[in-house]
């Protein structure tokens, strides 16, 4: 079944699906339904954690921390293969990035550089600016593709409801969806597998309070420095 909202079955069905609306994911209910619901409580959210995990076939990893307000306020830190790592906070319309030693000799090509950085650029957000390897704070939690239930697992304690979902515009890649199946129905994982990558996706934090604040102004260079 594509994925597509199900606001108009619920309302025809009224209370004899016990799945629609809040509540659970009732074996009643399709995979599409069910991821629809989830992708709905997750835009809803004040803040989350999000934790990415990459892996190629050619061995290289990447792996990234988010704690984010899904709108304008969020920090990451992004770890590459080999130590180099980059940070972010960005608030508002400004970011203030720290790349560390590893990343400024491997991607800056800066092989002199000995000691260790710790210092923050500041600069303006350029909502123009597309692949420049900064983070954003928002998310899109949006049904795709077509979706089928698979069975039921635990994640981090958690009961879920496994769901595979396949899109034509990605035919060699599969995606599995893990939603909570007792309590709000959050996105707990999602699972991508091709045959060249396989990232995990993890959800946690949900409406945990931010303390997301600027470095402190001793630690920070304008983009003019």
């Amino acid at each position: 079944m594509t994925i597509t909202t199900t606001t108009a079955l619920c309302l025809l069905a009224g209370a004899v699906l016990t799945g629609c609306g809040s509540g659970g994911t009732g074996e009643d209910r399709s995979a599409g339904d069910i991821l629809d619901e989830a992708n709905a409580t997750m835009r809803k959210l004040d803040s989350v954690t999000v934790d990415i995990t990459n892996r190629t076939t050619r061995g290289s990893t990447v792996t990234s921390h988010l704690v984010t307000d899904l709108d304008s306020r969020c920090r990451s830190r992004t770890t590459w293969a080999g130590g180099s790592a980059l940070e972010q906070i960005r608030l508002g319309t400004t970011d203030y990035v720290r790349p560390n030693r590893a990343y400024l000799q491997k991607w800056k090509n800066n092989p002199g550089l000995t000691s260790e950085q710790k210092l923050w650029v500041k600069t303006p957000v350029d909502p123009a600016s597309t692949g420049d390897g900064l983070t954003s704070c928002e998310r899109p939690f949006d049904s795709f593709g077509t979706a089928r239930k698979g069975g039921s697992t635990r994640v981090g304690g958690t009961k879920a409801v496994e769901l595979i979902v396949t899109d034509k515009a990605d035919k060699e890649g599969t995606y599995t969806f893990y939603v909570a199946d007792e309590g709000k129905p959050y996105l707990l994982r999602t699972v991508y597998e091709s045959g060249a990558q396989h990232t995990t996706t993890s959800f946690s934090g949900f409406d945990e309070p931010l303390d997301i604040r600027p470095p402190k102004p001793a630690e920070v260079l304008s983009v003019g420095d």
